[in-house]
């Protein structure tokens, strides 16, 4: 059997970090179990659902590599892949539970609905206690629908116990009562969630649900419709939720929560797949940093965890940090452009300039807009006079040194120093002037650049403009 797959997020807003977090593991199982990564949309709730939001969401996942089978713009065999265009398909298997007896039209008020849920609340009465679930009162039920009327459609549920199996929670198990008769087909034409998902995900062939924690109670409904139709019953991982160092529940309050976010802030879609996979799963060989099509022969849902899945963003900002490090500059430079100043100095620079500097500072950033200061290092012209530097401006050899680099800069028409030239200026001052060691490369450091630390001078060096040089040293 070829496993299948299925994300189904709502278009009512933008894609979630924890959404993104599911749709990584459906595609990730698919792949590693040569199946099938399917893509629903559902969007049955029509006054907060756009096409805006839909494409934004597409996009996100595109961006994260999660690209679809089956599903809006691919098509597939199970078109439509829009819950809101197959209001029919859930008609039909309505009407089919509605003959078999397994479900009823339901006219209580909404008072009587609200004295229920106290009662159940308050004395433990069964949650639904309408006259309506009586077979002896469907036919009044008919013809009040004959006649015009409307009422949502109750699923009659069973009085028995309902347990399936978890690759997470191994087997869960709801003893009966736990649910009451619930509503599958609402009185304006629109089926509910758990009664859409049972449907497509079966009409769909799929063999394995991959989801929150938080749908564990949804599954105890999907099971009994399951087993009213008569059909096979998929396969369920319920991955643990996203909570804050706080141990709350992740939001806002703990920095972005959107994948347009994390985009927009300079962060890799490599980086941000490798940590989401983190949360709640282990690599069975510890890595932390991976891609995820490394994955594609590693991947179980034995290696889920139990246990809430704390989010922590510096932890994310060193895999991020880690990618950028390993991206080849060519196209770490392609990314990297849109994050940096428009009016930067980077940009009036020669591609050749600006590989070597992303070269340069790759492995000393961790988010793409972090190059921006970087560029800033380079053509800061004024030097802060911290203690540590003045203490290496004190020492003997400096001054010698600041007076060789000066009279070498005046000699220069050109608007940088070449790599060559600066390798000159080091050898004069050991061979000639006898500075060595510490006092050599401290004093060309302090001189050149104003701190005291930083990447290799015989880069810097080069891609810095002699004006800023000479101010430099001036300031001194």
């Amino acid at each position: 059997m070829t496993t299948r797959v299925r994300f189904a997020p709502s278009p009512t807003g933008y894609l979630h970090i924890g959404g993104a977090r599911t749709a990584l593991y459906n595609y990730i199982f698919a792949k590693a179990s040569g199946g099938k990564y399917i893509l629903r949309i559902e969007d049955t709730d029509r006054e907060r659902s756009t096409k805006e939001f839909e494409q934004s969401q597409i996009d996100d996942m595109a961006w994260l590599g999660l690209t679809h089978d089956e599903g809006p713009g691919v098509g597939g065999p199970h078109a439509p892949y829009h819950q809101f265009e197959r209001t029919d398909i859930y008609k039909k298997y309505t009407d089919e539970l509605l003959a078999k007896g397994l479900a009823f039209y339901d006219f209580c008020s909404d008072e009587e609905l609200a004295e229920m849920a106290r009662k159940n609340k308050e004395e433990g009465t069964p949650p639904y206690t309408g006259k309506w679930r009586d077979e002896a009162n469907w036919e009044e039920a008919r013809q009040k629908i004959a006649a015009g009327e409307v009422a949502p459609v109750r699923f009659k549920v069973p009085d028995q116990d309902v347990s399936f199996k978890d690759h997470v929670r191994g087997d869960v198990k709801f003893p009966k009562g736990m649910v009451g008769d619930f509503v599958i087909y609402r009185s304006n034409g629109v089926g509910t969630y758990n009664f859409c998902n049972v449907i497509d995900d079966h009409l769909f062939e799929i063999t394995h649900v991959i989801r929150g924690e938080d749908h564990v109670n949804n599954t105890l409904r999907q099971v009994l419709l399951y087993q009213a139709f008569g059909w096979d019953v998929p396969e369920f991982a319920h991955v643990s939720l996203l909570i804050g160092a706080d141990r709350q529940k992740l939001s806002k309050r703990h920095g972005a929560t959107s994948v347009k976010q994390y985009r927009e802030q300079g962060y890799l879609p490599e980086a941000l797949a490798n940590y989401l996979c983190l949360l709640g799963w282990s690599h069975p060989e510890e890595k932390d940093v991976f891609t995820i099509d490394e994955l594609k022969d590693v991947f179980s849902l034995t290696r889920f965890s139990k246990s809430h899945a704390i989010y922590d963003v510096e932890k994310l900002k060193y895999i991020n940090g880690q990618h950028i490090k390993q991206m080849e500059t060519d196209e770490l430079l392609k990314r990297a452009r849109p994050f940096i100043a428009e009016n930067s100095f980077f940009h009036d620079q020669s591609v050749e300039w600006q590989k070597q500097f992303i070269e340069l500072y790759k492995d000393k950033i961790q988010l793409l807009p972090d190059l921006n200061e970087k560029v800033l290092e380079v053509v800061k012209e004024d030097i802060s006079k911290d203690e540590s530097i003045t203490e290496v401006l004190a020492w003997e050899t400096t001054p010698k040194i600041k007076e060789h680099i000066e009279t070498e800069l005046n000699k220069i028409t050109a608007n940088h120093v070449s790599a060559e030239i600066f390798s000159q200026w080091m050898d004069y001052c050991k061979k000639e002037l006898g500075i060595k060691g510490k006092p050599l490369f401290m004093g060309f450091r302090v001189v050149l650049t104003g701190q005291n630390h930083g990447p290799d001078l015989k880069v810097l060096i080069p891609l810095t403009p002699i004006e800023v040089l000479k101010k430099r040293i001036a300031s001194l």
